[in-house]
């Protein structure tokens, strides 16, 4: 009996002693991990009986040898214990052993909630001042004071000017089902409860109860989607953020940053009409390669966002007209209130409170409600429009434009102020305020994306059926040419007799959609694979052509690395262009891919060319005097562009942000940006605090002999992970087998494709089945191939040039920030496992490039070793090393 009892307690004692003692006093980390695998194990026991409980434990013992000692002998033993289960068993391991992995998450993120609370009531954030991935918006703007010598009204004014504009897209889709995030959430909450200062017994004993519930809710709940969901499935799942976090987060985020300001000497609140943070979204927007992002669906997301957010204002209305019951006003107001007390109607049944009509001697009262009717009927048409297409609801009746929604918000804080009731005016007004400012009446700006080649397609049929040639087969100058004189021109280019296939209906219909519903509802319309002028021109003429009366303005995207070289270029011979400079009024935006650019040439070269494009960009824009937005299309993986955001922001090219930076928040890291509110909070403040930092103290320049060392590495490292990826006729077969690439792509994560091509290959996957099967087995071969070869070249050329490796690692933060995310991901790899996977799947003909790749991870690691110190395993990141090690067993 003492045995089974110390077996039962062995992974609780496992973990205390990866922490002999607590990192810091704050520190919960292994009393929270320890409860909750606790708590898991009695629920597997009750459920699947002692053995299976035994077993878990054993697979978790044997996994932590292998681990500490990196000794194969302990992976054929997990092996054989796995392998000997029935395939009932096995999936009961499986699924203990991802339920496990995600609680120890939830505990760190509660850990991460309660280290930060104590920080707060300390004022002590000597520790994220200096650490290299967070930003505090504080600490920021006393630095910029104190220790580089800018002016508070410098920084005021520069901060109120900037703006961040976060694209939250679908792709690649949060992989973890709502229900389960919704528990993950209660969980995480249950947790933090339970540790409170003031908690009683009987409270601890129901939150216990609460706890193991909902463990046990989540286990045995079903982890795979088995319906793929719809692209109006993924717009309410990340809409839903704004319902649970992003709608209050904002106004609470805006405040602190008020805080920061009168901390520095400034006594003004940032303008409630400062575009500071901004939100669009490309759910229901990216048609590129997906071809069940439709014109009705667009529709139905636009109309939906609308609903959501006259929804969300409806429901803070009320308590507004409860919190301003003055009845001090100034003139104008009471002028207003009195027009419009005599036409209201008297009774409204359908409201909770001021059903009746309100007195006219409570004028903020009576303006208040008059937005109320606004919005409620605002509400009421899209809901009809989006059920039936039709509306019984007058258009007069609502709000149509976000103007028209400030005015008598305006009128009132104006009012309270003149009167001097600022305070009040400065409470929950402001916060409405800054929400209308931020969301707008359509909640996120819609992004729509096409790929440039359907444009083409639909001006080869015009021009064919104007007789009048090929588009497809003109050269540039010839289709610049006849897409000017159209522009330029006003006749009509087709009619309802154009021949249209499937395909151009469907663009043109896109078109439409946008010309019939309001113009607030869009953002841009970007151009995928984007190669010259003639793609931009092209989506401007069908703009026209389909009577869109507030064109969206058009951005071209590169993604390929040849199509990052000539970006430049192509951007110089758009901006030449008279009509297209009149067009733009000075302002350009231009979107570089992250994701495709990897996948192309390998992490270093594209890294590399995704820095130079950016620095060319901007002095092309400044020769034609236009104002330059780099819009980062970064994935959430390091494989596709990921990073912590401070040190992606820091580490861009100077002068290339200036107070604009557009950037994709990716479905699969949307739930860790905003899931939670103090997780909404710091995303928020890093991208604010790093986007001011970037343009008032710009990082480093590179140094010519940097440029040109990593010039020469690019092109080793280009030719090294092509010769691999696309010329090794062994390699398609490899991934194939070594990896769960085809299982990926059957999976319902997402409503994409998992290729833009049916019939191609390695090219035309998506990012799920390319990074996400070699992140299964451990071996990340899209972030570090080519890093080595290239390495190793320069440094066999000259010794010294790993001195100079060592100086751009120290003084330039990009190259620092590429090594380092490099180094982290060798850090969570194992080799090891890839072996294993091998030796199970692969076939003895392919085990030879398993071990030449394998070799090449070696070699790779130990080059980047050689640059920069394993920070992992330095002893002044012990949370990190705590953190990885508490993993490592899964």
């Amino acid at each position: 009996m003492s045995k089974k009892l110390e077996k039962m307690a062995s992974i609780d004692a496992q973990l205390r002693l990866l922490a002999p003692g607590k990192v810091s006093e704050d520190d919960k980390l292994v009393e929270y991990d320890a409860l909750l695998l606790d708590r898991f194990l009695d629920i597997l026991q009750d459920l699947h009986g002692e053995e299976i409980r035994e077993t878990v434990q054993d697979c978790y013992e044997i996994s932590a040898e292998y681990e500490g000692k990196r000794d194969a002998q302990k992976l054929e033993e997990l092996g054989k214990v796995l392998t000997s289960l029935d395939a009932g068993d096995s999936i009961v391991v499986a699924k203990s052993f991802s339920n496990m992995l995600t609680l120890a998450n939830l505990a760190e993120e509660v850990q991460i909630a309660y280290r930060r609370r104590n920080k707060l009531k300390k004022n002590d954030f000597s520790d994220e001042a200096s650490a290299t991935t967070e930003s505090n918006i504080e600490e920021t703007l006393k630095r910029l004071v104190g220790e580089l010598n800018k002016t508070p009204q410098e920084v005021f004014d520069a901060l109120k000017n900037q703006t961040v504009d976060l694209v939250l897209t679908a792709h690649p889709t949060q992989s973890v089902r709502r229900s389960l995030l919704q528990k993950h959430a209660r969980i995480r909450e249950c947790l933090t409860q339970l540790n409170a200062k003031d908690i009683t017994p009987d409270d601890k004993q129901e939150l216990d109860e609460a706890l193991q519930r909902e463990i046990q809710a989540a286990f045995r709940t079903d982890e795979i989607r088995r319906n793929p969901p719809t692209p109006q499935d993924e717009m309410r799942a990340g809409m839903s953020y704004f319902h649970e976090t992003i709608w209050k987060g904002v106004p609470k985020f805006l405040r602190r940053v008020d805080t920061a300001l009168k901390n520095i000497g400034i006594n003004e609140r940032v303008p409630y009409n400062a575009p500071l943070i901004q939100f669009s979204s490309w759910m229901g927007g990216d048609r590129d390669g997906n071809p069940r992002v439709t014109p009705e669906v667009t529709r139905d997301v636009c109309l939906l966002a609308r609903m959501m957010a006259a929804n969300m204002y409806f429901s803070q209305i009320e308590d507004l007209m409860f919190e301003i019951s003055m009845w001090r006003c100034s003139d104008e107001l009471r002028v207003r209130a009195e027009e419009l007390h005599k036409s209201s109607k008297r009774v409204a049944k359908h409201y909770i409170e001021f059903w009746k009509q309100v007195p006219a001697t409570e004028p903020y009262r009576v303006i208040l409600g008059h937005v109320r009717d606004k919005l409620y009927h605002t509400r009421e048409r899209a809901r009809q429009l989006l059920s039936s297409g039709v509306s019984d609801i007058p258009e007069e009746l609502t709000f149509r434009n976000v103007e028209e929604f400030l005015e008598p918000l305006e009128l009132c804080y104006g009012s309270l102020c003149a009167c001097g009731d600022r305070p009040i005016a400065d409470g929950s007004l402001l916060d409405f305020l800054r929400q209308v400012s931020t969301f707008g009446l359509s909640l996120v700006r819609l992004d729509i994306r096409q790929e440039s080649d359907r444009h083409t397609d639909v001006l080869d049929a015009i021009t064919r059926h104007l007789q009048i040639g090929s588009y497809k087969e003109w050269a540039e100058e010839r289709r610049q040419e006849w897409l000017l004189s159209e522009l330029r021109g006003k006749r009509p280019l087709f009619g309802p007799d154009l021949p249209k296939t499937e395909e151009i209906t469907d663009v043109l219909d896109t078109f439409h959609v946008i010309s019939e519903l309001p113009p607030d509802n869009f953002g841009a319309y970007i151009i995928s694979m984007a190669t010259s002028p003639s793609d931009v021109l092209a989506v401007e003429l069908l703009q026209r052509e389909c009577k869109v009366k507030t064109p969206l303005r058009v951005v071209p995207l590169f993604e390929k690395l040849a199509d990052l070289e000539n970006a430049p270029a192509a951007v110089a011979r758009l901006f030449s262009i008279d009509w297209y400079r009149d067009r733009i009024n000075g302002k350009q935006e231009v979107m570089i891919g992250y994701s495709d650019s990897g996948k192309d040439a390998g992490r270093l070269s594209a890294a590399w060319q995704l820095y130079k494009a950016q620095e060319e960009l901007v002095q092309v824009a400044k020769e034609y005097g236009v104002k330059l937005t780099m819009f980062h299309g970064r994935g959430g993986t390091v494989g596709r562009g990921g990073g912590p955001t401070h040190l992606a922001i820091l580490s861009q090219p100077p002068d290339t942000i200036h107070g604009s930076f557009r950037v994709t928040v990716q479905g699969e890291v949307i739930e860790q940006s905003f899931g939670e509110e103090h997780l909404c909070f710091r995303t928020l403040q890093r991208f604010t605090a790093a986007t001011l930092e970037h343009g008032m103290h710009p990082p480093v320049a590179p140094k010519p002999e940097w440029r040109a060392l990593m010039d020469e590495m690019a092109v080793v490292a280009t030719k090294e992970y092509r010769s691999v990826v696309f010329q090794e006729p062994r390699f398609v077969e490899y991934f194939r087998r070594a990896t769960p690439e085809l299982e990926y792509g059957r999976m319902n994560i997402g409503s994409r494709p998992s290729k833009r091509k049916p019939s191609g290959g390695i090219e035309s996957l998506r990012a799920i089945p390319w990074i996400f099967a070699w992140t299964q087995t451990r071996f990340h071969l899209p972030v570090w191939l080519g890093f080595g070869a290239a390495m190793k070249h320069v440094m066999d050329k000259d010794i010294r040039n790993l001195q100079m490796l060592k100086a751009m690692y120290n003084a330039w933060p990009f190259f620092r920030v590429t090594i380092d995310l490099i180094e982290m991901v060798f850090a969570k790899g194992d080799p090891g496992i890839a072996a294993l996977y091998d030796k199970l799947l692969v076939s003895d003909d392919l085990w030879p490039f398993g071990q030449q790749l394998r070799a090449n991870y070696e070699t790779t690691q130990k080059l980047i070793l050689q640059v920069c110190s394993p920070y992992i395993l330095d002893s002044a990141m012990p949370v990190i090393m705590l953190l990885m090690l508490a993993r490592c067993c899964y």
